[in-house]
């Protein structure tokens, strides 16, 4: 990682990858990291597929970013 923009786009997918992941297993820490959480008010089990759609969209960025560009 010889450029700063590798770093940002490698903690995009780790972040991503905390994203799919906060879909399928609740956790203390992965509820701390979901967006539904963040954007919505009164975030429930029906709103938990956003982390899915947000987490394939940030990391599928950040894999494209940093390998195809």
């Amino acid at each position: 990682m010889d450029h700063p923009d590798a770093l940002v786009n490698a903690i995009g997918m780790i972040y991503g990858a905390i994203l799919i992941f906060a879909t399928f297993v609740r956790t203390s820490f992965t509820e701390a990291m979901r967006i539904d959480a963040l954007f919505i008010k009164e975030c429930t089990e029906r709103t938990r597929p956003m982390n899915l759609l947000g987490g394939l969209l940030i990391a599928g960025y950040a894999i494209y970013s940093l390998f195809f560009r």
